[in-house]
């Protein structure tokens, strides 16, 4: 999945983005509303973790736009702000969770997860594919009831198509998945991970859908 950070504390901003991406997913970390916007308008995030004070203005402006704009992807609040009606405003504002620093990283993985779970329309962490067991919740892939090792970027493949187990998945949105700005894109990369996958996880696991991209078997 990939994760859009807005947070202008270095310390944090760094810690955030190392743990969330030690979790197989891709993270975009950026420090103010004008970076924001124009990744939010390039790139097809699957989660938004957003402060509330940034150097050229208020995160709830960001938040009130996108909503406004129709924009539906989950936006967990970081703050340092705890008062119950500040809360208040950034759910009213369109959050999906908040967070008041200083939070457990842990945690900030967890809800993570539980909103992309609920936005993918599949809040049950387990799918199921065949032979293959998915969990969503603890990131853990069982074959005949045996569990897999997979990569960062392995993991990264199952969790995408697992959440839209429905639904095809272009190469373009793979190759978003795996990689963060900055990062050299491969041509090949989204095949060669396939063909990893399908060798681990047995050969019909994904299906190919020529033209489209790729999806869950079954």
């Amino acid at each position: 999945m990939r994760v859009l950070l807005i947070e202008d504390e270095p310390y944090l901003g760094q810690a955030v983005q190392e743990h969330v991406a030690r979790g197989g997913h891709a993270v975009d970390w950026v420090q103010r509303l004008d970076e924001a916007d124009a990744a939010l308008r390039t790139v097809d995030y699957g989660v938004i973790l957003l402060d509330l004070h940034l150097p050229d203005g208020r995160g709830l402006d960001l938040l009130r736009t996108l909503r406004r704009r129709g924009d539906k992807r989950p936006v967990i609040i970081l703050t340092a702000r705890d008062q119950i009606r500040d809360r208040i405003e950034g759910l009213n504002a369109g959050a999906d969770d908040y967070l008041v620093k200083p939070f457990d990283l842990d945690e900030l993985v967890a809800r993570i997860l539980a909103v992309a779970r609920r936005y993918g329309g599949n809040p049950n962490p387990v799918v199921r594919v065949g032979e293959v067991e998915i969990d969503l919740a603890d990131r853990h892939v069982r074959r005949d009831g045996r569990d897999v090792e997979l990569t960062g970027r392995e993991w990264a493949i199952v969790d995408q198509l697992a959440r839209h187990p429905k639904a095809t998945i272009s190469k373009e949105q793979l190759e978003e998945t795996l990689y963060a700005f900055g990062a050299e894109i491969e041509s090949n990369a989204v095949e060669v991970y396939i063909s990893r996958l399908r060798k681990k996880l047995g050969r019909d696991f994904i299906r190919t859908i020529r033209g489209l991209g790729y999806r869950l078997g079954g």
